[in-house]
């Protein structure tokens, strides 16, 4: 999977962790019948291997399907044989290095100017900036283009529809968006809900006024 060219295309990360794992299969599949591209699934949910493993049954082996959370060795492991074929971290670790390995491209967690230039070390393909909101939100996105133009940036965390728009003006390649897209349809809550908000997030990223896809191959 070319996680790069996926992320300017697509430029929404759905970011799936539920209570219910149930719930949470019918929220992944409820998001990919809404056009929602690229879903993932945190394995800090309830039951969250099992929730890929069902998701990825159901949506065939060519729609993407990425695992979240993923800290260790043993997470991309585990990531890999459900059926993930993308991996997230919120943080930079031995995880990332594993899922390397095993051909999963990764969206690294940074922050920091210095974990950025870690990331490329570590192989990550992509960099999502957490806690987006609580760093300093699409200002400080911007500063950080200033050094590092070509990287994909995708922002996560306290990430609304309109932060959505915000961020992608500022220079994200992508948005992650987790709980103001998901609510509570992974705990049981209602999907007509969820299919009103997917819509809502979609007419945002899909009308942003950045080229994100020129972006991604000139980087």
């Amino acid at each position: 999977m070319d996680l790069r060219a996926a992320l300017a295309a697509h430029r929404l990360v759905a970011v799936v962790r539920g209570t219910d794992p149930e719930a949470s299969v019918r929220t992944v599949l409820t998001l990919a019948e809404e056009g929602v591209e690229l879903i993932e699934v945190s394995l800090t949910g309830a039951d969250a291997l099992s929730v890929i493993e069902r998701a990825r049954k159901e949506l065939g082996p060519d729609r993407p399907l990425g695992a979240g959370t993923v800290l260790t060795v043993e997470d991309a492991r585990a990531a890999r044989r459900a059926g993930a074929d993308f991996a997230v971290t919120p943080a930079l670790g031995d995880g990332i290095r594993e899922a390397n390995r095993l051909e999963l491209p990764v969206l690294a967690g940074v922050l920091t100017p210095t974990e950025i230039l870690a990331a490329r070390s570590f192989g990550a393909a992509a960099l999502k900036i957490f806690p987006a909101a609580e760093a300093g939100g699409p200002a400080y996105l911007k500063a950080l283009r200033g050094p590092f133009p070509h990287e994909v940036f995708v922002p996560v965390g306290g990430v609304d529809a309109v932060a959505a728009r915000a961020y992608l003006d500022a220079g994200a390649t992508a948005v992650g968006v987790g709980s103001p897209l998901v609510g509570d349809a992974a705990d049981g809550g209602d999907l007509t809900a969820l299919r009103d908000r997917a819509r809502a997030f979609l007419a945002v990223v899909r009308t942003g006024v950045r080229n994100t896809a020129s972006d991604g191959e000139a980087s």
